[in-house]
């Protein structure tokens, strides 16, 4: 999922031209709620510092197990939420059809928890929440969302940006 069409978000400020990016492209960003965060192991050390973002942006966190485990490491406050495959109730899929997730942070992993991860996936779009799949994205997106948080959203026309 890291190129599936061509959008286009400008904007002097870059946070503010992903935002419009991701409006674009129909995966516009929350303001607040609660984000769910599910990263392979190979990725645990580095999500707590975008947990991190997150909750200082005001959103509350959900994870699985050792997700949550590595974020709390860190002090983030982050609930546990079970993976589908444990077969235990609630589980994320139920919270997303509950519309209780606001986006979803969701990196590939090991084959394991593949079946679910395309569960997730699927799920985000009939449910329209947004989603992130690599680290990078869910970073560009916290500061997307800090720049809608403290600025007004312009639209202006591209001969603006470029005039000759």
């Amino acid at each position: 999922m890291k190129s599936t069409g061509e959008v286009m978000g400008i904007d002097a400020d870059h946070a503010m031209a992903f935002a419009k990016s991701q409006m674009a492209a129909g995966n516009a960003l929350p303001l607040k709620g609660k984000i769910f965060l599910s990263v392979s192991d190979r990725l645990k050390p580095r999500i707590a510092a975008i947990a991190k973002e997150y909750h200082d942006l005001g959103f509350t966190l959900v994870a699985t197990e050792g997700t949550k485990k590595a974020i709390e490491e860190t002090g983030v406050p982050c609930e546990k939420v079970h993976k589908i495959a444990e077969g235990r109730r609630p589980n994320i899929l139920d919270m997303m059809k509950n519309g209780e997730i606001a986006m979803i942070i969701n990196t590939p992993s090991e084959q394991i928890t593949r079946k679910d991860e395309v569960i997730i996936r699927s799920t985000s779009v009939t449910t329209r929440t947004p989603i992130q799949t690599t680290l990078r994205g869910a970073r560009a997106a916290a500061h997307a969302i800090g720049s809608l948080q403290k600025n007004k959203l312009e639209v202006r026309p591209l001969q603006e940006y470029h005039s000759t």
